[in-house]
């Protein structure tokens, strides 16, 4: 790595369909927001040739696909495929988003890749959110490496980074993370600042001059040598603490000299299996200039040093009856078994998939089995239907080239797959399987809509499963309890794209209305009512009298009717209309107009006549004894409480703890995690966290993550079940 002259593919660059998995690799870049992964992409594009100048297609168009929101925006909100090609190996780039909102499209990337970098900015330094991605590529033994980004600012500096990088990164090992350039800096300006020209490569003990806008390779002079001594060895070292060889390092600290080559293919070897992590160095290119800072470096390490995707072994498969399925990872003649990581609508195409081929060879016009299980809970309906596949092509900026073919490890868009949504299995309509689903995350922020008017409520179901279609991690919700319409997002940004989405895709305008909770109401004692309905206003009249008596039950409990009448003072056949009757008052409530729970309604005596008593008298007669009751009863209003789990770093534990108290929490317990972190356990009032996905993300800097589960509904306090009453009586 490194030592490769000016290698240039030009045209070749524009990488389209692959013909082996050997000569596939697929890299997810990973980085907080602004640390530089787009431009690091688009620098990546020009070098290879796969553009003309930063930002361009040689045919014109951006080299990331932007919607018209990111535009005015001016942030990435979803993943995006650049496939480049470099030394006769595509390597499909996936560009993810570093907001924490859209942590959706960064697991589908990740799904899709067989290795990632991560883009460390020298300004901003490593976040909290980037160690825990890193921490989920450790999981699964994902090989990763990192780039050192932005080193033009005035405060960068990249010796201070790579340990900063190797203390986050680095675990027990942090001889795991080390660099293999140092930067080459020119002359100091009027600023006192050094810009950084080139890189000496540590292995090579070569510098590589970026400053012409073309990578220039050099012997360093007899005086540069020294400078690089300590950190060339220590690199040597921590390669050698890593290779497969276990007497390399007996005949190293023997004093025996080891080649370069056998360094670099053992450091390649180490890459490929996860155990080490080369830090890189990269910048875009000048104007004009055809080749970025480092961007040589990086393309000879995805090519020589990831894993191919022979590697990467296939995810789970079983069949539609749940059989496990023994597939053999990376076989193009093998079955097909394919994933949509991704689904976009365009105005023109229609519905797109970006999809990964694990096994076999898909073709277009092929008709193939589409299967989606699992995220019925978020709106998608389970589903197992035959569809024909479209067009196959690869994305080159805005535009979609043609291909023949897609094998097994490499990435596709297929058009016109009108059921398929992200995280659909795709396979042979003979041979229908599934793929085990990769973990979504669950939205925990709601937004409650409504059509702004007619027309848009005639167009809004429509548009909302299109919308759930493309992102598996937004939830839709009809509220059977508050008839509210609810899209449950990861936060903020990710709400606001949902509605400009709904909005410039779907032409649906709707409004944002406060969400509710599903409240309850219970009796807080024993009380008893009468209901008497009597009409006699002329022909067949009215005549039911009943009388109950109310009890508060556990909770839990429900609705329970208990009949209790004797002497056949209601006839037996109203009996369940009267039953009839105080249910359908419950579900109504008898304060605030929430569903009545939890109490045992006795029916004790009541009077029948023998021509006007009728289903319909003694149903409204049940519902007045209920109200009556309530009428002489103390309420309670019932809320509802989640049990909550928080993981978060030790630094913020004590901050956490104080807000849920805010919150009229109750802390359960706390249990100590790896990595520095805490695992808190409460109970919080649902009225409390409506906001939490948000305030938490502020209150840890984005470090802490947290889930819910319904818990149970209690009394709320007095005073704030005192004014939501009167909010009802003023509706």
């Amino acid at each position: 790595m490194g030592d490769k002259a000016n290698a240039h593919p030009g045209a070749a660059g524009r990488a389209t369909a692959a013909d082996h998995p050997a000569s596939v690799r697929n890299v997810v870049l990973v980085g907080h927001s602004g640390s530089g992964k787009t431009t690091l992409v688009e620098a990546l594009a020009l070098t290879a040739g796969a553009v003309n100048r930063a930002g361009r297609v040689e045919d014109g168009g951006t080299v990331s696909d932007y919607d018209e929101i990111e535009h005015r925006q001016n942030r990435s909100v979803q993943l995006s495929l650049v496939p480049v090609e470099w030394d006769g190996i595509k390597i499909n780039l996936l560009d993810t988003p570093g907001y924490a909102d859209f942590v959706g499209e960064l697991r589908a990337g990740l799904r899709a890749a067989d290795a990632a970098l991560f883009v460390v900015s020298a300004a901003d330094g490593v976040d909290g959110s980037t160690r825990m991605v890193w921490e989920e590529c450790a999981a699964v033994g994902m090989p990763r490496a990192l780039v050192i980004t932005h080193l033009e600012a005035a405060r960068a500096d990249f010796e201070e980074m790579t340990r900063t990088c190797a203390e986050a990164f680095g675990g027990d090992d942090p001889d795991a993370v080390l660099p293999l350039y140092l930067p080459l800096h020119g002359p100091q300006g009027p600023d006192g600042h050094a810009p950084v020209t080139g890189l000496t490569g540590l292995l090579s003990q070569k510098l590589f001059d970026y400053s012409s806008g073309e990578r220039k390779e050099s012997e360093p002079g007899e005086d540069q040598l020294p400078e690089i001594e300590d950190a060339r060895n220590r690199l040597i070292e921590g390669i050698i603490a890593e290779s497969e060889d276990e007497t390399l390092m007996d005949r190293y600290l023997g004093g025996e000299q080891v080649d370069v080559k056998t360094l670099i293919e053992d450091l390649e070897r180490a890459v490929a299996r996860g155990v080490f992590f080369p830090v890189l160095a990269a910048a875009p290119a000048a104007e004009g200039a055809r080749q970025g800072l480092g961007t040589v470096e990086v393309l000879e390490l995805i090519t020589r040093g990831f894993p191919t995707p022979f590697e990467h072994p296939t995810p789970g498969v079983t069949t539609l009856d749940g059989e496990p399925r023994e597939i053999k990872a990376c076989d193009t003649d093998g079955p097909l078994v394919a994933e949509v990581v991704k689904t976009s609508s365009d105005p023109y195409v229609g519905r797109v998939s970006l999809v990964r081929i694990f096994s076999g060879t898909l073709r277009p016009d092929e008709t193939v089995h589409v299967s989606g299980h699992g995220l019925a809970d978020r709106g998608h309906e389970d589903h197992d239907v035959d569809e024909r596949v479209g067009a196959l092509s690869t994305p080159f900026g805005k535009q979609q080239r043609p291909v023949t073919h897609a094998i097994a490890g490499d990435l596709v868009c297929v058009a016109k797959l009108s059921r398929a949504e992200t995280g659909d299995t795709l396979s042979a309509k003979d041979d229908p399987l599934l793929m085990e689903p990769w973990e979504m995350p669950d939205p925990l922020l709601p937004l409650a809509i409504q059509a702004h008017s007619k027309a848009d409520e005639d167009k809004l179901s429509q548009g909302l499963s299109r919308l759930v279609a493309e992102d598996p991690t937004m939830r839709l919700e009809q509220n059977q309890d508050t008839h509210q319409v609810v899209l449950w997002c990861l936060g903020e940004a990710h709400a606001d794209v949902a509605l400009e989405r709904l909005r410039s895709r779907y032409g649906v305008q709707v409004d944002v209305v406060p969400h509710k909770v599903s409240l309850r109401e219970t009796f807080a004692g024993k009380s008893g009512g009468r209901g008497r309905h009597v009409k006699q206003s002329g022909g067949h009249g009215q005549y039911a009298i009943c009388e109950i008596e109310v009890e508060p039950l556990p909770g839990g409990s429900g609705i329970e009717f208990v009949d209790k009448v004797v002497g056949g003072a209601v006839p037996r056949q109203f009996i369940p209309s009267v039953e009839k009757g105080v249910r359908a008052q419950a579900a109504k409530g008898v304060a605030a107009g929430y569903a009545l729970i939890d109490v045992r309604i006795t029916l004790l005596d009541g009077k029948a006549h023998s021509v006007d008593s009728s289903d319909a008298a003694f149903q409204t007669a049940g519902a007045l004894a209920l109200r009556e009751a309530a009428a002489d009863a103390k309420i309670h209003l019932l809320e509802p409480v989640a049990e909550v789990s928080i993981l978060v770093g030790d630094d913020y534990v004590g901050a956490v703890m104080s807000d849920l108290s805010g919150r009229r929490g109750r802390v359960l317990g706390t249990e100590q995690t790896s990595g520095n972190r805490t695992l808190v356990k409460a109970e919080v009032p649902e009225i409390e966290i409506g906001r939490y996905a948000v305030d938490l993300r502020s209150l840890s800097h984005g470090t802490a993550r947290f889930n819910r589960s319904y818990a149970r509904h209690e009394p709320m306090p007095p005073q704030i079940a005192e004014r939501i009453r009167e909010e009802a009586r003023d509706s």
